[in-house]
């Protein structure tokens, strides 16, 4: 039986990482494969050095997909295959949602270009939680310092945001939005109750 394959998603800040380490320590998902994109290979690392330096925006998304085919060759594939069920931190409707802000302005309608490269060879997931929060919330939690780059920061956010929602909306039957504006527990514990529900069918 094949695996099943989910995602978290959401802004910085929004505190999914953070759910995700959470899952790893709970006994009842010890069995599943925890994964992140970018991933921690050579070409995972490019990707970061790629956002930590002015590189060419079209030229960072290639890393990305590069990344992406990698780790779905090396680790997505074989792990679903044999039955293992996947979560990871960040998958490709990261790359929709950020490229897609960031490629504004370059093409008319950049979230379904990005979108269009994915088409024919990437594996979709099964279920993708997504993690909204408001992005002045999410600034302030990621301890931002000075206002113009808080500003610029929540300006990009919320393009960002603007286009999780709108993948969300387009495919209700694989995402759910969770609230992340609420305490950690009460957003782990729903969380947690989605993802049982989602691999073992029970509440």
């Amino acid at each position: 039986m094949r695996g099943k394959l989910i995602t978290l998603e959401g802004i910085d800040g929004s505190g999914k990482s953070t759910i995700c380490r959470l899952l790893q320590d709970e006994k009842r998902f010890s069995g599943c494969v925890f994964t992140r994109e970018p991933t921690t290979s050579w070409l995972g690392d490019a990707v970061n050095r790629a956002l930590r330096s002015d590189t060419d925006h079209i030229a960072e998304l290639m890393l990305f997909l590069a990344d992406h085919a990698d780790h779905i060759s090396r680790l997505i594939r074989p792990s679903l295959e044999s039955g293992s069920n996947v979560l990871s931190d960040r998958y490709s409707a990261s790359r929709c949602a950020y490229q897609g802000a960031t490629l504004a302005g370059l093409f008319d309608e950049p979230l379904d270009w990005v979108r269009s490269l994915h088409k024919g060879w990437t594996i979709d997931p099964d279920l993708i939680l997504l993690f909204d929060i408001d992005p002045l919330v999410a600034v302030k939690r990621c301890g931002d310092r000075g206002e113009r780059s808080k500003f610029e920061k929540m300006e990009f956010l919320n393009k960002v945001r603007s286009n999780y929602l709108r993948l969300a909306a387009e495919e209700p039957s694989r995402f759910v939005v969770v609230n992340a504006d609420r305490p950690l527990n009460e957003v782990k514990d729903e969380v947690f109750k989605i993802i049982a529900h989602e691999l073992e069918g029970r509440e």
